[in-house]
Parts: C-alpha cells; structure tokens; sequence
C-alpha cells in the first residue's frame, strides 16, 4: 500500500499515449480514433496525410508512396521555381486554404520519426500505442513495429492481406472472411481461387467484429443530445433520419435508388412527424440532386445543406428510427450502436462480403429492409452493436497477457 506506481509496476508496463495513422479518409480513421476514445487514451498524435492541391491525386495511393512522390514533385518544383525565379512566372503550389502545399503533415507519417518518439520517449511514458487503419497504411505501421517491436504495440484495422504476424493484433469484421466461406468459392472459379485474400482462417492474431469500429457510445449521445437540445427537441416526433452514401464495386446505384428511395420516403411520411436526410461526402450529385428535387419541398422534411455546424451526431442523439443506403457499412454500424430501428435501403444490390454484411445484421435481428411500407410511429429494439468496446476488451486482455495495461 502506498508504493507508487512506478516502483510497483513499472514505468515499462504501462501505456499512456497513442499514435493514430490514417489515410485521409473518414471512414478509415474513424475507427482508429474510436477505438483510442474507447480505451481512454485522450492523449494521442494524429498522423495523416495532407488534404487538398496536388494531394488530391496523390490520396489514393498508400501513404508511403504518396510521401515519396510528394517529395519528388515538391523537388522538381522547387528546382523550376529556382529556375523560373528570376522570370517570376512561377506561381506557388496551390492548396486547400489557397496558400502553399506544405509538407508537415505527410512528413509524420514517417516510420522512422514514429520510432525515434518512441525510442526517446520510453524511459519517460512507456511503450506506444499504434493504431492504423486501412490498407494503405500497412507498409507504415508494419515498419514501426519491425524497427521498435518492444517499444510499440501495434493494432492494424482492416484485413492486411499479408503476413499477420507483423502485428500485435488485427481487427477486422467477419464478412472480411466470407472469401473462405463455401457460397464465395462457387463464385470464383477454381484458377482465380488461389488470389483470393484472406486464404487462411482467423488465427490469435485476430479480433473479429461485425460491423465497422466508431466513436459513437452512450457518452457521445448523451453529449449530443445536450448540444443539439434546442433544435431536435422542438420537432415533431417521431423523428425520421435518412443517411445516404455512395454507390460502390459491392454496392452499385445511381438515380434508379434515388428515385425509388423517395417514392418510400414519401409513403412513410404520414407515419413521421419530421424527416431529416443527410449526405455523405461520397453521395453523387445526380442522386442527391434528384432527392433534393423531389423531397424538399415537403414541410415535415429537412434536407442538411452542408454547411457547417455537421448535424450528424444529432442525427444519431435524437432520431427515433434511421433509413440507411446499403452501402455505407461505417453509417450502418453507428446507427446500429444506438438499439433504435434501423432500415436498410438496397441491400439486394449489394455483392461479395457486403452482401453477407448485411445478411448477418438480419439474421441478428439489428436491420430490416426498406420497403415504404413501414409504420415510423412503431418502435422495434435489439440488443446495440458494440463493436468498438468489445475490441477495446480484447486489446486490454492481450496487453495484460504480455504485463501491459493502458492507463490515461
């Protein structure tokens, strides 16, 4: 009693801080920093790639080559400016807030800079924990852990498609695994089958979810609640919200859904006291034009324009059921975490492991189809998917096999 932490446990054992690599992209990231909010580590480094310019056709790429290209135009152009200096025809590279590109946040996620933090930090805070996500990522965070394996726990979201034992855990959902199941081998012939990833079943280094990873708990909607109060708690109820993404290679649409989805929308609306629909970043304009076209002009519907602030906390915080597109299975899951009625527009379109995604939410009892023949004023529940805090267990237990433990 009375010893200090330090002395009993050492400063060794214990991890404190995180680092979190993204890829630029939301759905990706989120997860990263979700599981990082579950696990109570507030004190975390974001390392991503830069957005806007020139980075715009560079984002696709995994992020060590999109560093290594960056660099390689940065130098040609500053070689031409030096060049064309004395002419003045040069013009700065243009970006996001219409200054110069700069290289600062690309240059983070370097290996080799992650090792040296976490090298020179470890007689003070402790081993570091890495969270990725997205393939585009794997070659970074694979690095790290190769370079200071006993400096670094790394956590890798998303199916690597590679050798697993580069990391200390993968997480990834189950319909990852549909490749191996009996219905995907009958839709790949036989010569293609070998290509397939993953070719081996989940092994201890695997932690299997059902949907995707997020920030969203009882906590974030409660505080949603509270900030959204004055302009959610006045509507009528019940509240109807609509979340549309985008068409995918699983999961193609185009106008014919938009279409279809308002004629649903329109015929669950005496059943609804309000509707609110909002687009993602991926909704195409030719569908969001169209729901636009036909919806707006309704009274008891609110379509977010948006501008800034981002309702969709609210959205989740005060909605008394939810209309998803297929094809969002980040949109899904976190609808999925709230135990409301969640409705799943055009999942018979969708193939492959998003397909069986979907089949396994209803046979859980979590989604039903959409239909427009649904009665928004009666309610249904489940159990809420809890994905992102079962994870944050299994990470805990492994830490503590190996005599570690997060402490904030």
């Amino acid at each position: 009693m009375g010893v200090p932490e330090i002395f009993e446990n050492g400063t060794y054992s214990v991890i404190r801080r995180a680092v979190v690599i993204g890829n630029g992209f939301p759905g990706s990231e989120n997860q990263s920093l979700g599981l990082v909010r579950a696990l109570g580590l507030y004190d975390k480094h974001r390392v991503t790639r830069p957005r806007g310019g020139i980075n715009e056709w560079l984002h696709w790429l995994p992020i060590s080559l999109h560093k290594l290209l960056y660099c390689i135009i940065r130098r040609i152009y500053s070689y031409l400016r030096l060049i064309a200096s004395r002419r003045r025809r040069l013009s700065p590279l243009p970006s996001e807030k219409g200054g110069s590109v700069g290289l600062s946040s690309i240059l983070e996620a370097d290996s080799k800079r992650i090792v040296n933090m976490a090298r020179e930090s470890y007689e003070k805070d402790g081993p570091l924990l890495v969270v990725a996500s997205g393939r585009d990522t794997i070659s970074v965070a694979s690095s790290i852990k190769r370079l200071a394996s006993e400096k670094v726990f790394l956590v890798q979201i998303q199916h690597p498609r590679s050798d697993l034992s580069r990391f200390d855990l993968v997480v990834t959902p189950h319909h990852d695994y549909y490749p191996l199941t009996p219905q995907a081998q009958e839709q790949v012939p036989r010569f293609l089958r070998r290509w397939i990833t993953p070719r081996e079943p989940p092994d201890e280094h695997v932690v299997l979810t059902v949907g995707a990873l997020h920030q969203i708990d009882f906590a974030a909607l409660r505080s949603a609640a509270s900030t959204w109060h004055d302009e959610f708690a006045p509507l009528p109820k019940p509240l109807l919200v609509v979340n549309i993404g985008g068409p995918s290679c699983h999961c193609r649409y185009g106008t014919d859904l938009a279409k279809q989805l308002c004629a649903f929308v329109t015929n669950v609306l005496l059943s609804c006291g309000s509707v609110r629909i909002f687009f993602s970043n991926r909704t195409p304009k030719k569908v969001s034009n169209i729901i636009i076209k036909e919806l707006a002009n309704n009274p008891k519907v609110y379509i977010w324009d948006g501008e800034e602030p981002n309702p969709y906390m609210g959205h989740l915080a005060w909605g008394d059921a939810f209309v998803v597109t297929a094809d969002s299975v980040s949109m899904i899951s976190e609808a999925c975490s709230t135990g409301k009625p969640v409705y799943v527009m055009g999942s018979e379109r969708c193939t492959w492991k998003l397909a069986d995604f979907h089949k396994s939410l209803r046979e859980r009892g979590v989604v039903r189809p959409f239909t427009g023949s649904e009665d928004i004023s009666e309610s249904w529940s489940y159990p809420p998917l809890n994905d992102t805090a079962e994870v944050a267990r299994r990470v805990h237990e492994v830490l503590a096999e190996r005599g570690l433990r997060v402490r904030p």
